[in-house]
């Protein structure tokens, strides 16, 4: 079964206005089938993937030759393991810029590569593809984001998501496509072993020169370890024996392959934003739980185990929501020196700001929303609200502008009609 992914029509509508859209995301998120569903709709489109040895050779040796032989419309997949085409694109585009004439794909983010991300500049609509999100599995159009920077006050909590159990088998199987299929954990499980040895042992070569591999796993399995925690160079400089300059490119290839996301911290000053550290997550909270070693019955035995892990399941679903939402916000975090934090704060262009907490617990008490009474105090005009997800089935007010909501309020259908 195909399901309805969210981000279609966002593509669609740039592939009616621009050259090219590059569709980026981790591999075995469903961009080829995407893509795929999307060339149909246009008689003749061409599809090429770079993962043939053949055609990524032809596209190594000719890149130029390569694109002039294909016709006005094309599918180009996996164009991370072939940059050459991308810069060779500039030419072509220039000399005939109709829309929709190239929709490539690619399971690492090529716009690290200083060289095409200038050439490409106007020419190329960027959109990212996460795993499959909550609302893509129950069949609900997910705007929570969009609801909460609005004003609006979220909608009831999706249908038949059931009592912590149920929300904590959505955490442990995650949003890649297979995994999802998989019912037993222990096939889900082999599933991500997999997935991360092909990635470290194949897309890596593809991008870098690595001295040390066994440093890059071991790194990833000590950010799933910590995931959802400040990030300390230093520390992890010495836990991993290695330099901070070699720590830096190893985080930045986690990144460009989607294993790993940060966070930057919010301040209403946007001037130290860069200054202060981001906390680190790993993109899929099912990735997370397997390379932790963590299963259901040590979360359901020790909560301290969850929080961290619910957080970036929180995380990984709002980036999803983002991608295809209308405010488009930035995803911070909030951290004063006197040690009020909140998890999460979406801020989008026009400065508005909302604030969630994520709480691995049943029950929200007034102390939850301290943090968030500080971001209201920080930000001022700009807040607009804030929300506590936690593991309870009610919506609770907390004050002004203070909600407790259930965390399947994440993935409910919104309580306003789309706009056409």
């Amino acid at each position: 079964m195909i399901l309805e992914r969210h981000l279609r029509p966002v593509l669609e509508e740039a592939l009616a206005d621009t050259p090219a859209v590059l569709l980026v995301g981790a591999r075995q998120t469903g961009k080829t089938t995407l893509a795929r569903l999307l060339a149909e709709r246009h008689a003749g489109t061409a599809y090429l993937t770079m993962d043939e040895s053949t055609v990524l050779e032809s596209a190594q040796a000719d890149a130029e030759g390569l694109l002039a032989a294909l016709p006005p419309r094309a599918v180009i997949d996996e164009v991370q393991r072939a940059p050459g085409l991308l810069l060779a694109m500039k030419a072509v585009i220039d000399r005939d810029r109709s829309p929709g004439r190239f929709l490539l794909t690619g399971s690492a983010d090529v716009l690290s590569m200083p060289r095409v991300a200038e050439s490409l500049a106007g020419r190329m609509e960027v959109a990212t593809l996460w795993p499959l999100s909550q609302g893509e599995l129950t069949g609900h159009d997910e705007r929570l984001v969009d609801d909460l920077l609005a004003g609006r006050k979220p909608g009831a909590s999706a249908a038949g998501a059931g009592p912590a159990s149920e929300i904590l088998d959505r955490v442990l199987q995650g949003g890649y496509p297979e995994a999802v299929a998989r019912s037993r954990p222990e096939r889900r499980r082999a599933f991500f072993e997999g997935y991360v040895t092909t990635l470290l042992q194949r897309d890596v070569r593809d991008l870098a020169d690595i001295e040390r591999p066994a440093a890059l796993r071991r790194l990833l399995h000590l950010i799933a370890v910590r995931t959802g925690s400040i990030l300390n160079r230093a520390e992890l400089s010495r836990t991993l024996g290695l330099p901070v300059s070699t720590l830096e490119r190893y985080l930045a290839i986690l990144q460009t392959l989607f294993l790993v996301q940060e966070v930057p911290a919010w301040s209403s000053n946007r001037g130290k934003r860069l200054v202060r550290a981001p906390k680190l997550h790993v993109v899929d909270s099912g990735l997370a739980a397997s390379l932790a070693g963590l299963g259901a019955e040590a979360l359901t035995r020790d909560r301290t185990l969850l929080g961290p892990l619910l957080e970036s399941f929180v995380v990984s679903e709002l980036r999803k929501q983002i991608s295809w939402s209308e405010a488009r916000p930035s995803l911070l975090h909030f951290r004063t020196h006197p040690g009020r934090e909140v998890d999460l704060v979406l801020e989008d262009a026009s400065g508005r700001v909302v604030g969630l907490e994520v709480k691995a617990a049943s029950t929200a008490t007034s102390s939850d929303f301290d943090g968030l009474r500080a971001l209201a105090e920080t930000a001022g005009k700009a807040f607009v609200q804030g929300v506590v997800l936690y593991l309870g089935r009610a919506s609770v007010p907390f004050g002004p502008h203070l909600t407790a909501l259930p965390l399947d309020s994440l993935w409910a259908p919104s309580p306003a009609p789309r706009l056409a």
